[in-house]
């Protein structure tokens, strides 16, 4: 096997990254089930006391580590693995990137701390007027600029590269990791300026209260591209690996592969207001447009489900798959790490029909403030992106370490259970939103629970007991493969699907960087400019701050 080799200490850097991600995944499931158990009645908080005080607690905990911190250092660590392997050079300047990781578990740190005291229970979106710690605001800060100097470094190594190879097509997975890294750039700057200006001096004593409306704007500038900031590295897996995978097979398409991921930089990030149209100070224009665009993003969304589609069928097709879907049968079920990906695909069809629901003005009214989004999110965040990360640490762990994968028969089995758990958690989720039950309430204590959601509320129980044992045999896989005595004999192959076409008889203009940067700032000043504008010139810091818990 003549593969590019990863000098050793990129691959303990990356593997630092793999290291705080799974252990941030640990902790934060033990809280996952606990509010589905809540919900179903069996309200185990109880005796948790004194250590965790409420039920808002241990969402914030779940939260924050498995939204925000599994995900943030889980893709930091893979982006930064597809940019060495697919330039097939070293970190530009490595000391730059292990400063930006070390900032990140500096800000971990400093934001976990105030949450174990009960001193910033403001869930993993901080909306004002719940008022936390500063602390957690200059920890959240150190996490996103941290992930900020990372993604530099990474862009300093494809500099010098781009210098060497000025006629050549950026490699697909450097290329769609480098376009993430930048999306995330570029989409932060909200939370930044959110935190910067004013949760940050608010919570100093520095001004007496915060405009709460401007703080969410502020906050869904950076909310759905964030998104998108989870989903694409699953993507460049789904679009660059798994076809050589689970067939040998191909990419279908290299050309739509990176017009998708332009698309996805482009209108990823003017849309967030969609996330806004139950709030009164919006206008009703802004909304419109918002939920306009936020349509685009379907293109891209069905050029990736055809392209990885078609990718995956030309691999079975070529192992002796026939039919209109008796192909399926033919892909490489029994390899962890597909099954997972596979299984996660499945249920983002479903995750994604419900983010159209959410996008419609009059339909999202509905379903706004209801257990349908935390239903939705569950298939998205912790199962479109969760499982195909747990499905790409099947092969990147034992690459790292060197070390066999533990019981890959558990790993699938791992993988089924999480399909089987999610499938009852989330439909009962959703169910319950149409049926009116509220989000981000402990409906274990609620006195007007009717007779019609008690079924449901016993399933988000059952699901969630479901996922946790699905989570619980994950850690220990990864735990037995991480202290396996027995090695791998060669160096485990990089999964990378070659494309049908040499991307280089592709159009140039897929591999230009400046018109689709000057491009997405251009609609991100014109759908945002006047209503931030108008907002930032009205701007009324007079609500106090307010501590539920």
């Amino acid at each position: 096997m003549t593969q590019y080799q990863v000098p050793v200490a990129e691959k303990k850097f990356i593997g630092s990254h793999i290291l705080v991600a799974i252990l941030a995944l640990a902790v934060g499931s033990l809280f996952g089930p606990l509010q589905a158990f809540e919900h179903a009645g069996w309200d185990f908080y109880t005796y948790l006391k004194p250590l965790i005080k409420s039920y808002y607690q241990g969402l914030t905990v779940h939260g924050v580590l498995n939204a925000l911190v599994w995900t943030t250092f889980f893709i930091m660590g893979f982006l930064t693995f597809n940019v060495v392997f697919g330039l097939k050079r070293p970190l530009k300047n490595i000391v730059l990137n292990k400063v930006g990781f070390w900032m990140m578990v500096v800000g971990v740190v400093a934001a976990a701390i105030p949450i174990l005291a009960n001193q910033a229970t403001v869930l993993f979106t901080f909306y004002p007027p719940l008022k936390a710690n500063p602390f957690f605001y200059v920890g959240l800060t150190l996490v996103v600029v941290g992930s900020w100097v990372e993604g530099w470094g990474l862009f300093m190594t494809y500099s010098d590269w781009r210098k060497e190879n000025k006629n050549e097509r950026t490699p697909f997975v450097a290329f769609g990791s480098l376009v993430t890294a930048l999306l995330w750039q570029i989409c932060t700057l909200g939370v930044a300026i959110e935190i910067l200006t004013m949760l940050l001096p608010w919570s100093l004593g520095l001004i007496d209260g915060v405009d709460p409306q401007l703080a969410r704007t502020y906050f869904w500038f950076t909310g759905h591209p964030l998104v998108y900031f989870w989903l694409l590295p699953a993507y460049i897996s789904w679009y660059a690996m798994l076809p050589k995978q689970a067939g040998n097979g191909k990419m279908f398409s290299d050309s739509l592969a990176r017009l998708s991921f332009w698309l996805f930089l482009v209108l990823s990030t003017p849309i967030g207001i969609h996330h806004q149209y139950v709030d009164p100070g919006v206008p009703p224009t802004w909304k419109f447009l918002h939920s306009m665009f936020t349509f685009g993003v379907f293109f891209p969304s069905m050029m990736t489900a055809f392209t990885v589609i078609a990718s995956l069928e030309h691999g079975a097709r070529k192992n002796g798959g026939k039919g209109a879907l008796g192909w399926i049968g033919k892909l490489n079920w029994s390899d962890p790490s597909v099954a997972s990906q596979l299984l996660a695909g499945l249920l983002f069809f479903f995750g994604g029909i419900g983010g159209l629901a959410n996008a419609s003005y009059n339909v999202n009214l509905v379903l706004h403030n209801t257990a349908f989004i935390p239903g939705h999110f569950h298939l998205t965040v912790a199962t479109a992106v969760t499982l195909s990360f747990i499905g790409i640490s099947y092969w990147l762990v034992p690459y790292l370490t060197g070390r066999k994968l533990w019981q890959p028969k558990w790993a699938t089995i791992q993988a089924w259970v999480w399909f089987v758990g999610m499938i009852i958690f989330s439909n009962s989720m959703h169910v319950l939103g149409l049926l009116g039950a509220p989000r981000r309430v402990p409906l274990g204590l609620a006195p007007y629970v009717p007779a019609e959601w008690s079924g449901r509320l016993f399933q988000v129980g059952l699901g969630g007991a479901i996922l946790f044992v699905s989570g619980l045999i994950y850690l220990v896989v990864i735990y037995k493969t991480a202290t396996n005595k027995e090695r791998v004999e060669s160096e485990v192959e990089v999964p990378i699907a070659e494309p049908m076409q040499d991307p280089a008889l592709g159009p140039a203009w897929l591999d230009r960087w400046a018109p689709w940067i000057y491009g997405a700032l251009a609609l991100i000043v014109l759908m945002y400019g006047p209503v931030l504008f108008e907002m930032i010139r009205t701007m009324a810091l007079t609500s106090p701050g307010f501590r539920v818990w």
